[in-house]
């Protein structure tokens, strides 16, 4: 099983430029998170963040006990050992065929013989479909099948984490839909907590279990997908509808007066309808239509039944129209115990919680973790 990602009162700036503040979330072990965000939110500097690459001025990372933002060198070096991760482009070495490329992280961080490598290799890239094509070079491939080389590589050290850096970049939407069940299709496969960063609605309202959105140097939400989707938060509307009325403007903030305006335009021609989208981010009537599944034959994803559990026992801390979206995902049992309350509806365990308010940034129903400063 993949690990949770505690990450609280985080705060990054390039010199005086302030790129997000106090963002405090925690990704559940095993689960699939998006975290949406009008370009130039800090989005890739978050991940970045996650893996150590760039230090925060303030707040905490606690992976596996261990604070990475105050952590030592070595330790640093063990816990991104448990991050894989898909960049943008796939950036994969041009000059190095598809089965070099994979195996590249093998030969540098493991003593495995070349047998081991071939096998571990060739297993990988039968898992995102890549079977037969060892020899080309990125050069000679598609995009698409250059994404799935990305994944493969960022996949043989059988990682606890992965980060997905807007995968969907430069694909069209039928080989997004195909990468988006593959996401699914291997979190079925290996149980790991999967962070992806995307501007793509149709993969953040059908693939997450949990739905995040970076705006003006703050998280603005983050919780269940069905919050989110659901919610009257004008930027998350905004956003989630892809409409130029709301707070996002085409570079900068725009000024409160012109949303104002826009927003009381907007509701005059009844909400979002004259767009062709429903009212709370809905495409095709749906608000939260059914999340993604893993392909026939595969085995369920573990984490389901985890979030199920999850967002049963805080059931009743989220608004009626959050509620009845989750309801429809809950099994009878679970229902059951929420109503009856058999487990009390709880804001999280350890002092940590999710929270379902619009002002808050969330956080999850796992234990605090001690945290570590030092080395291994």
């Amino acid at each position: 099983m993949g690990v949770a990602v505690e990450v609280e009162g985080l705060t990054k700036s390039f010199g005086s430029q302030n790129i997000w503040s106090d963002v405090t979330l925690t990704l559940p072990p095993g689960e699939i998170s998006v975290l949406l965000g009008p370009s130039g939110t800090g989005k890739s500097v978050f991940l970045k963040s996650l893996v150590g690459l760039l230090k925060p001025e303030r707040g905490s990372i606690v992976i596996n006990d261990t604070d990475i933002v105050r952590t030592s060198e070595h330790r640093l070096y063990e816990i991104r050992k448990l991050f894989g991760v898909l960049f943008q482009d796939g950036a994969l070495f041009g000059s190095m065929t598809l089965f070099d490329n994979i195996a590249f992280p093998l030969r540098e961080h493991t003593k495995k013989s070349e047998a081991e490598i071939r096998s571990i290799v060739l297993e990988k890239m039968d898992m995102v479909g890549l079977q037969g094509a060892e020899s080309k070079l990125p050069g000679e491939i598609s995009g698409g099948m250059r994404k799935r080389a990305g994944l493969a590589r960022a996949l043989v050290l059988d990682p606890e984490i992965i980060l997905f850096d807007e995968p969907d970049s430069g694909l069209d939407p039928v080989r997004v839909a195909y990468l988006n069940q593959l996401i699914v299709d291997l979190n079925a496969q290996i149980d790991a907590t999967f962070l992806i960063v995307t501007h793509d609605i149709g993969t953040a309202r059908t693939v997450p279990d949990n739905l995040g959105l970076l705006f003006r140097r703050n998280l603005v939400m983050f919780g269940p997908r069905e919050q989110l989707l659901t919610s009257n938060e004008p930027v998350v509307r905004q956003f989630l509808n892809g409409r130029r009325e709301g707070p996002i403007g085409m570079s900068e903030e725009k000024d409160v007066a012109q949303v104002e305006a826009e927003m009381k335009e907007l509701e005059a021609r009844g909400g979002d309808a004259h767009n062709g989208v429903g009212p709370k981010g809905a495409t095709g009537g749906d608000a939260v239509p059914p999340q993604l599944t893993p392909t026939e034959g595969l085995p369920e994803r573990k984490a389901e039944r985890r979030r199920q559990e999850r967002v049963a026992r805080m059931l009743h801390e989220f608004d009626e129209e959050t509620q009845a979206a989750i309801r429809k995902s809950l099994p009878e049992d679970l229902l059951a115990m929420a109503d009856s309350g058999t487990f009390a509806p709880t804001r999280g365990q350890g002092g940590r919680h999710w929270a379902p308010d619009a002002d808050q940034t969330g956080a999850t129903a796992t234990a605090t973790l001690p945290r570590q400063g030092g080395g291994a």
